[in-house]
């Protein structure tokens, strides 16, 4: 019974979506060095109002509506935490950061090494990413390997409101860059959210569904797909493992390792495109770990080597449930 009312008290329901909301509350409330930037993220809550309310409460000098210019709001950022601050950067769509690359890869990712470790950038840049909601162009774009290939960079994404807010937390929390990539097709998602939980490492995947036939490893917005793959398979007899990746800078091989020792098979789901994709440096990493135990060649479904179309053919282009049951097909044929 004592049990049953802490959980009551610590636990609650929430989208994703309110619960990175919940999570940069708690931040700006706890240490008064954290700043949230970005286009439209004050008065108006942000496009998707994930930081509603915010500065109402915490005022204009915490949460900063910034010009629209990403180079210049990740510019910025990285100035203030070398004066010893942590801010929160939003760049409103994912299309958006280009013009903040070059901030992102050559200053804030260099950094560190650059000065031999005497200084340190905890920023946090907040990308909502991934298709799915019937976007106009520059509005579903999936960039996370151009970031992954870079050295100095953490890169997350969360697929359910637990992880968006502990994830941020820890995010926060960091004394690196990290990149944090939030799948808007996912923020209405809800979830239970225990606040006063202890959570594991940052970069730590894990097991959301055990099975002994074939792994999917996915992040983000394809975690739950492949959750509904593993439902309808199992339907047909066939017992699938899903894996979520949690991270994709750095990733945690070992637990993808783990789990294709016992199923034998694997296939890495992401929207982004196939083609130099994360799934490919998880296949090759793979298939080196685990030569000996794989009974298929590491199989990978993503987005085509393609812009991203217009919105009423983005289901074409974006992996569904029949594109990766043709994938476990084609895995345990052979």
């Amino acid at each position: 019974m004592a049990a049953e009312t802490v959980k009551a008290v610590t636990s609650k329901s929430m989208a994703l979506a309110k619960a990175i909301n919940e999570s940069l509350r708690r931040a700006l409330d706890t240490d008064p060095k954290v700043l949230v930037m970005g286009e439209d993220v004050g008065k108006l809550g942000g496009v998707f109002r994930v930081t509603d309310g915010l500065q109402k409460d915490f005022g204009e000098s915490r949460v900063i509506d910034t010009p629209l210019a990403e180079s210049g709001i990740v510019g910025t950022a990285i100035g203030l935490a070398l004066r010893g601050y942590r801010p929160v950067v939003e760049i409103q769509f994912d299309g958006f950061v280009f013009p903040a690359y070059d901030q992102i890869v050559t200053q804030l990712a260099k950094m560190h090494a650059r000065s031999l470790g005497k200084v340190k950038l905890p920023v946090v840049v907040r990308i909502p990413y991934g298709g799915g909601i019937g976007a106009v162009e520059h509005h579903s774009e999936s960039p996370e390997a151009l970031f992954a290939h870079v050295a100095g960079l953490k890169i997350v994404s969360p697929s359910n409101a637990s992880d968006a807010y502990w994830m941020m937390q820890q995010a926060i929390q960091s004394d690196d860059p990290v990149i944090f990539f939030e799948p808007k097709r996912r923020y209405w998602d809800k979830g239970e959210v225990n606040t006063e939980a202890i959570p594991g490492p940052l970069h730590k995947a894990k097991v959301v569904r055990e099975g002994t036939d074939l792994t999917l490893a996915a992040y983000g917005p394809m975690v739950k797909l492949c959750q509904e793959v593993a439902d309808a398979a199992a339907e047909e007899g066939r017992n699938l493992e899903v894996l979520d990746l949690r991270s994709v800078s750095p990733i945690d091989f070992d637990s993808i390792q783990a789990s294709v020792e016992k199923t034998r098979r694997l296939v890495v789901v992401h929207e982004a495109p196939v083609f130099f994709g994360s799934g490919a440096e998880i296949a090759a990493r793979i298939t080196e770990r685990c030569f000996y135990h794989l009974e298929a060649p590491v199989l990978r479904v993503g987005g085509y080597h393609a812009p991203y179309p217009p919105a009423r053919l983005e289901e074409e282009y974006l992996p569904g449930l029949d594109r990766v049951l043709d994938a476990v097909d084609r895995a345990l044929a052979y």
